[in-house]
């Protein structure tokens, strides 16, 4: 394999290219400050990594080829998510996923068009059995570069508002990590939220869009992502490599006198001077293990200004031990140490607790590994995220002991107002009003992990006088997770196996349960299920950020310990904005006069088939937001579920508190 380079004519600005992508296969766009100054276009790869590949292993060859080193090539480009650090550390399942995505991205280009400021070029890794088609996409881009594009296309975009448990969830979010940081349990940890909205257009035109008016130093276009980040995570060039983490924020917006004291403040700030310290340590020592014994340069931080913000950055430098691959880098460092905290595994833990949403690629890693150009990967924020009609957004800050809920808020929004405007997008600030205290109850997470998806889904199906409930309603909900958090379908068999088990029930009740793994494999069991309860359950409320989201998990260690926790009652889950979630077994109801209330099927709790049968049967069911206060004035208090059907419940007893500090 050689290196090939060849001059195109072209006036055309990487903006205008972009949209010559259209209709390609795998199409990408990294502009801005990549590998020195390159804007670097491609598309129709000679190899996509497959979901069952290791993304570090697949990445550990350090090939070194001849040529230029101004010369790109190709190479593997795409994207890793931050759920990838669990593959490098032991560490808690996340919460749920609004739309779950792949852990990474990954595809290998034998050829792109790059962009130095002043010269597009053709380049490519030449080979014997590629010189014909390398033959025409030369000629093809030649094309291309001659005339502008068709003109980008419209994007329709709804406006942003703050997802999963809302802005209230956040403030209590950060009261709760400062009492962690208080209580030594770590210094400092990154938390987000995360903005969503609907998008009905093409990614590509939202990239265009958005080129000239962030600038962004790190513009990335790879498989359905946007990414306008203005941080470095690593660059590599032979045997050096360097990082260059943010920390430290403040807005820049109003007159230039506003701006100047605002960017005094950012530089005079023991709070964010103290982020920042913390990071560039983090990230030194992450470097070390990998570099050569004292080669670990830090410089003086300098100040940044990006979309709307002034940012602190630092660069942190150091020599690769002869040994070390890219792989071995990436494991060393993975995820960026100022998108997670310090200790980084015990804030990835805290993440997991406190967090309502899980993070997708967002504090993963965009970027290019080139054999002729080195690595180089940006912090994936500032980064829009889509699945066909959705678009999410993530945007946080690091928190540490004296950091103030509402102006963490403030921060997270500051930086998102930029991206999205660059977008043509808008963002729904919520109210002062609005940020109220939610009332606390005790900690789920202080009782165990959340249950893990690599154990699989379930479902239970009543069987009464030999004929199933709902039993096609029940398949149909777990073909649906199988499909969302695994892509994969329900064993064929399934329905034939459930039948041939009720067949063989008795007269009575019997419970049949589909057990279900992330391969599609089921196991039918039938047991007997016992007659409904007598007495009305007794809710114990648990606090837990973004709940159990929309699926039945077969792991269910931490619903048992919350039962074990006060024997006798139902752990019943409520989000930390003080909204009811669900019960351990049940959908929960509230009566108000002729009216039937449940919490609605957001996300955050698992959409019952015999909740959907009474909302469509029952005069005056509803779905609304029901927060713990109005649990408790309610008439009357009722769980349904697939086995003990409607029943009465009542909430037990307990002390409220309230966070003053949210």
């Amino acid at each position: 394999m050689e290196s090939l380079r060849v001059a195109l004519p072209s006036r055309l600005a990487p903006e205008e290219v972009v949209l010559w992508l259209r209709g390609d296969a795998r199409p990408f766009a990294l502009v801005g400050d990549w590998l020195g100054g390159s804007a670097v276009l491609g598309s129709e790869p000679i190899r996509v990594a497959g979901p069952d590949a290791d993304p570090f292993a697949l990445l550990e060859p350090r090939c070194e080829l001849g040529g230029s080193k101004a010369t790109v090539g190709g190479g593997w480009v795409g994207w890793l998510g931050y759920g990838l650090g669990a593959a490098i550390e032991q560490l808690p399942p996340g919460p749920p996923a609004p739309v779950p995505q792949p852990s990474f991205s990954l595809a290998f280009y034998d050829h792109v068009v790059r962009f130095d400021g002043a010269q597009w070029w053709f380049e490519a890794l030449w080979s014997a059995e590629r010189d014909g088609a390398l033959r025409a996409r030369r000629a093809l881009w030649e094309d291309r570069l001659r005339t502008p594009p068709p003109p980008a296309r419209d994007v329709a975009l709804t406006p942003f508002t703050v997802a999963g448990n809302g802005s209230v969830g956040h403030l209590a979010a950060v009261a709760d990590c400062r009492r962690r940081i208080a209580a030594g349990e770590l210094f400092q940890a990154n938390l987000c939220v995360r903005l969503e909205a609907e998008i009905n257009g093409d990614v590509l035109d939202l990239f265009a869009r958005a080129l000239p008016h962030a600038r962004p130093r790190f513009g990335a276009l790879v498989d359905g992502v946007v990414s306008l980040s203005p941080e470095r995570f690593l660059r590599r060039s032979g045997h050096r490599v360097q990082t260059e983490p943010i920390k430290g924020t403040t807005p820049r917006v109003g007159s230039e006198p506003e701006r100047q004291r605002a960017l005094q403040s950012l530089v005079a700030s023991s709070k964010d001077a103290a982020e920042h310290v913390m990071i560039v340590d983090l990230m030194r020592n992450d470097l070390g293990r990998v570099c050569a014994y004292a080669t670990i340069a830090v410089d003086p931080p300098r100040v940044e200004a990006h979309a709307g913000v002034w940012h602190l950055v630092s660069t942190v430098s150091g020599r690769l031990r002869d040994d070390v691959g890219d792989g071995t880098l990436l494991r060393a460092t993975f995820p960026p140490g100022s998108v997670t905290g310090a200790p980084k595994v015990q804030a990835m833990k805290v993440i997991a607790a406190l967090e309502a949403t899980r993070r997708e690629l967002y504090t993963g890693a965009v970027g290019i590994i080139s054999p002729l150009a080195g690595l180089d990967l940006s912090v994936a924020i500032r980064t829009f995220e889509t699945r066909g009609r959705r678009i999410w957004f993530g945007a946080g800050g690091g928190i540490v002991a004296d950091s103030d809920p509402t102006l963490e808020l403030d921060e997270a929004l500051a930086k998102a107002s930029g991206p999205i405007a660059a977008i043509g997008g808008q963002m729904v600030r919520p109210p002062r009003s609005a940020r109220r205290a939610a009332r606390l109850v005790s900690p789920a997470s202080g009782h165990g992990p959340r249950p893990d998806p690599a154990g699989g889904v379930f479902e239970t199906v009543l069987v009464a006088h030999g004929a199933a409930v709902c039993l096609r309603e029940h398949l149909d909900r777990l073909e649906a997770s199988l499909r969302t958090l695994y892509g994969m379908s329900v064993d064929p068999s399934a329905a034939a196996r459930a039948q041939a088990a009720i067949a063989g029930a008795g007269p009575g009740r019997s419970r049949l349960r589909i057990l279900a793994d992330p391969d599609g494999a089921v196991t039918v069991t039938l047991s007997p299920a016992g007659q409904p309860p007598d007495m009305p359950a007794r809710l114990a409320p648990f606090a837990l950020p973004g709940g159990l989201g929309a699926h039945k998990w077969r792991d269910r260690q931490l619903l048992d310990a919350l039962g074990a926790h006060r024997p006798g009652t139902v752990p019943v889950l409520v989000d930390t904005d003080g909204c009811v979630l669900e019960a351990a077994y049940a959908n929960v109801w509230i009566v108000e006069g002729d009216a039937l209330v449940t919490p609605p099927a957001d996300g955050r709790i698992l959409p019952g088939v015999t909740r959907a049968a009474l909302l469509a049967q029952a005069p005056g069911a509803q779905e609304e937001q029901v927060e713990l206060t109005r649990l408790q004035r309610a008439d009357a208090i009722f769980l349904t579920s697939s086995i003990a059907g409607r029943h009465e419940a009542t909430l037990v007893t307990h002390r409220w508190t309230e966070r003053a500090d949210a």
